[in-house]
C-alpha cells in the first residue's frame, strides 16, 4: 500500500443521479469503514439535476469524498479517466452511481485481488436491465469482445471491477472504451480474473445507455483489435492487404491475358481488365498507408521515449552497476 495515500480509492462516475448518491454513499461507507483506509472520488460527468450539490454537501461533512466537477457531458470514459488520474491508493475500484452495482462486493474483490491478480472484473450473470435495450446486445457484444480480443470474460460491460493502480498507469482511454480496459491491460501482461457480482434493478433515475451505444462498441473494437495487434506494426495489417489485392492482380491479370489469346476476347472492354486496374491501385496504396503508418507510429514513440514494452518487476543483486537506493 502508499503509506503517502489511503489504500483504496472508489471512483464512482455519474450523469444526473442526484437520488442515489446519498444512499451509495452510505453503502459504500458501510462495507469500507473499519477494513480499509480508503477514499471515494466522485466525478460529476455535467450533471443539470442537483447532483453536485449533494455531492458538495457529503464532501464537506468527510474528506474521505474527494469531488472532481467536469464543464459538461464527456462521458462515462473520461470520468473514469479523470477519476483515475486522480485517485491516489494502491487498489483502484470502479464502480456505477445507480445503485445497480453493489458495493458489498468491493471487499471479496479486494480480496481475490490479493490472490495474486491485477484485475478482477465483475460478472453481472444475473441482470435486472431491459431485454431488448440492454441484455440481448450485452450478450452479443461480450461474445465477440470476448472472440476478438482473446480475453475470456463474460461481461466486459460491467463496471464494478478492481484494479491495481500500475495497471491502470499503463492504460490510456480515449473514446468509449473504459469497456476494454481488461484487454488492454492483458495485452500489457495483466492477470485478471472475474467474479460473479450483485446486480440489482434501478430504483431511481433514468438509465443513460440504450441502443445506441452498439454500434460504438463495434467502431471501439476495431480500434482496441488494431491497438493490440498492430500498434507497434501497422505494415503487417497493411502489408497483408495489400497482398491480398496484389494476388487477385496477378490472377484477374492472367485471366485477361488469357482470355485474349485463347478466345481473342477484346481487352479494352473486359471488366476484369478494370479490376486488375484497380487491384493494382489498391497494392500501391495499402503500401504506402502501412509505411506511412510505420513512420507515424516510430514518430510517436521515439519523440516520447515511449518503449514498445512493459516491465513487471527488476532483480538485481547490489553491486557496482546495481547499487541499492
Amino acid at each position: 500500500m502508499d503509506k503517502k495515500g489511503p489504500g483504496v480509492s472508489v471512483v464512482v462516475p455519474l450523469f444526473n443521479e442526484q437520488d442515489n448518491i446519498g444512499p451509495l454513499y452510505d453503502q459504500i461507507t458501510q462495507s469500507l469503514t473499519d477494513r480499509f483506509d480508503y477514499e471515494i472520488i466522485f466525478v460529476d460527468d455535467g450533471s443539470d439535476d442537483g447532483s453536485f450539490a449533494e455531492l458538495a454537501r457529503l464532501q464537506k461533512d468527510d474528506v474521505r469524498v474527494r469531488v472532481i466537477r467536469f464543464r459538461k457531458n464527456f462521458g462515462q470514459t473520461a470520468a473514469l479517466s479523470a477519476g483515475f488520474a486522480h485517485a491516489r491508493g494502491a487498489i483502484i475500484v470502479a464502480l456505477d452511481a445507480d445503485l445497480q452495482n453493489d458495493p458489498a462486493d468491493i471487499p471479496k474483490m479486494i480480496a481475490r485481488l490479493d490472490e495474486g491478480f491485477d484485475i478482477v472484473s465483475g460478472w453481472r450473470k444475473k441482470r435486472h436491465d431491459n431485454a431488448i435495450t440492454r441484455l440481448i446486445p450485452s450478450k452479443i457484444a461480450n461474445w465477440l469482445i470476448a472472440r476478438i480480443t482473446r480475453v475470456k470474460l463474460h461481461d466486459f460491460g460491467c463496471t464494478l471491477k478492481v484494479y491495481r493502480r500500475e495497471v491502470l498507469a499503463e492504460t490510456k482511454l480515449y473514446g468509449e472504451m473504459h469497456r476494454f480496459i481488461p484487454a488492454l491491460a492483458s495485452w500489457s501482461g495483466a492477470s485478471i480474473a472475474e467474479m460473479v457480482v450483485n446486480h440489482r434493478p434501478r430504483t431511481a433515475g433514468a438509465a443513460k445507455y440504450g441502443l445506441g451505444r452498439t454500434m460504438k462498441v463495434v467502431l471501439d473494437l476495431i480500434t482496441v483489435k488494431f491497438l493490440g495487434s498492430f500498434s507497434t506494426k501497422p505494415i503487417y495489417i497493411f502489408g497483408g492487404l495489400g497482398t491480398i489485392s496484389a494476388i487477385g492482380a496477378i490472377i484477374t491479370g492472367i485471366v485477361v491475358i488469357y482470355q485474349k489469346f485463347a478466345s481473342d476476347l477484346d481487352m479494352t472492354g473486359n471488366p476484369l481488365l478494370i479490376l486488375t486496374a484497380m487491384l493494382i491501385t489498391a497494392t500501391i496504396q495499402f503500401i504506402l498507408m502501412g509505411l506511412l503508418a510505420e513512420l507515424m507510429v516510430r514518430t510517436y514513440h521515439e519523440s516520447q521515449n515511449r518503449p514498445t514494452y512493459v516491465i513487471r518487476e527488476i532483480l538485481q543483486s547490489p553491486g557496482k552497476n546495481g547499487d541499492a537506493e
